[in-house]
């Protein structure tokens, strides 16, 4: 993300990008779920920081930003969502005879949408406010897609009953009025260029009173209230160890909720009809076992993979829908009629980074325009949350007739699970996804079939049973990216 050109210090500001999907009800919901699979980001921690301004509010949410150090975290300023204004107002504005500090100057309405939005797992769209000239900076948005953490901060935070219901904690930052006005002086003659009796009149007018009218009230709606800054540690660093303990709770629901994807009533797996593994005639057998072949060179491991990785596309092209019969002419000039034709530029894929991108030579060689695209998921090393660190997606994805997810190996089926869902959350089909990959655990296959009622397709070079797993190490250990790249 990206911050705003404007003096403000932390118009918008995160650890990291954010991205995440929509768990909003599909054609699919009307189905009974035995397991209902919620990813990490579809649930966002929604904290609200409110209080007047010059309170130190900005303060305490960075704090609290900084003290959790937890990725995907989001802290967004109210400010940003000031409603524009026309030309009449930005001459008020330039006089200090326009008051920012009422309620209705700032858009609500778009703030309760965009986090909504995002407490959703929805994509949304934050527009950047310069308070230099007194608006919106003309075709500039910053977008976000979703996160893990969502700080909201800014004076009428805790003003909207709409907002608050969205928040997990509402924090009222509370200073005496007149040393609010010093922290302000300094802030609007500092950094945004204000003049000294500009800045006093427009406090006696419409700050100050605002302030007593609107928001004191919503201290009672607060879940704690913090002093101003200088004497505020003891209560952040409380506030912190409660987030905390909440987020570590949400990881373990969801780290269970994982576990108990691997177990269904799927006794034999490899039968059922989304599961499609290669026949294992004797090239698939030899190739297999050339692959897995500890002594073979990087060369030759180049080789038989890309070998292998074409006939399971050509297996997953044996699907590809048909968009028109017709009757075509040899060369020969005979007539051959009720032939099909395939559109293959309605076919995009998605590489996992690192593993599925083994897979894109054969893509080429078999697609040659193929479009592609990249995800990069990863589990965090101290919750093992699957989280999303990187995707590059195609345009206008959702009107792909076959959407290919690639990846060389599943052993836990998490990242294919989060891919899953970050392609239903831009509009592709469920049934438009294949998952391709090499070498796939049983569990890491049951598990997308409980999490999507068995409605993905999932091709697979071979299939490693539970108890194959429990004989055979190496189906535990990701050797396949490794040995094709030569890390």
């Amino acid at each position: 993300m990206s911050a705003s050109n404007t003096p403000s210090p932390t118009i918008l500001e995160s650890t990291n990008v954010a991205k995440f999907y929509d768990t909003g009800t599909s054609e699919h919901s009307s189905k009974s779920k035995r397991f209902q699979y919620l990813p990490p980001w579809t649930t966002p921690y929604v904290i609200g920081v409110g209080g007047p301004s010059g309170s130190g509010k900005t303060s305490v949410a960075a704090k609290i930003v900084s003290s959790l150090n937890v990725p995907w975290t989001v802290l967004i300023s109210l400010d940003n969502f000031y409603k524009p204004l026309d030309a009449e107002q930005r001459k008020r504005a330039f006089r200090n005879d326009y008051d920012f500090d009422h309620p209705s100057a700032i858009d609500l309405n778009l703030a309760y949408e965009a986090i909504l939005n995002l407490k959703s797992g929805k994509k949304t769209t934050i527009p950047v406010y310069s308070f230099v000239e007194h608006n919106r900076i003309p075709n500039k948005n910053i977008t976000i897609y979703g996160a893990s953490i969502i700080v909201l901060e800014g004076i009428y935070t805790l003003y909207d009953r709409r907002l608050l219901d969205l928040m997990d904690l509402k924090i009222y930052v509370d200073a005496d009025l007149d040393v609010c006005l010093a922290r302000r002086l300094s802030r609007d003659i500092v950094y945004r260029g204000r003049d000294l009796d500009g800045c006093l009149e427009q406090w006696e007018r419409f700050v100050k009173p605002n302030a007593e009218r609107y928001l004191k009230p919503k201290m009672k709606d607060a879940d704690a209230i913090v002093p101003s800054l200088t004497d505020n540690g003891v209560a952040v660093e409380l506030i912190i160890n409660h987030i905390k303990s909440k987020l570590q709770q949400k990881s373990e629901k969801h780290l269970k909720e994982l576990i108990e994807l691997g177990h269904s009533d799927l006794v034999n797996i490899v039968e059922h009809p989304s599961l499609h593994e290669l026949i294992p005639t004797n090239q698939v057998k030899a190739l297999i076992t050339m692959l897995l072949n500890k002594m073979i060179s990087r060369y030759d491991f180049v080789f038989y993979f890309d070998r292998i990785a074409t006939i399971l596309l050509t297996q997953v092209l044996s699907d590809i829908p048909v968009y028109e019969k017709c009757t075509i002419e040899t060369p020969e000039g005979i007539t051959v009629p009720n032939s099909l034709k395939c559109d293959f530029n309605q076919i995009t894929a998605i590489n996992l980074i690192e593993s599925g991108d083994c897979f894109m030579h054969s893509l080429k060689k078999t697609i040659p325009n193929i479009v592609t695209g990249k995800l990069l998921v990863q589990s965090d090393s101290t919750t093992g949350e699957p989280q999303l660190h990187f995707e590059l997606l195609p345009p206008r994805i959702a009107n792909y007739n076959m959407v290919l997810l690639t990846e060389a190996q599943m052993i836990s089926g998490a990242s294919m699970l989060m891919s899953i869902q970050v392609l239903l959350d831009h509009g592709v089909k469920l049934e438009h996804i294949k998952v391709v990959v090499f070498l796939a655990t049983e569990i890491s296959v049951r598990r997308i079939l409980n999490a999507f009622d068995g409605e993905v397709d999932i091709y697979v070079g071979k299939l490693v049973t539970k108890d194959e797993l429990n004989k055979c190490d190496w189906a535990k250990a990701r050797f396949v990216g490794a040995k094709y790249f030569g890390w």
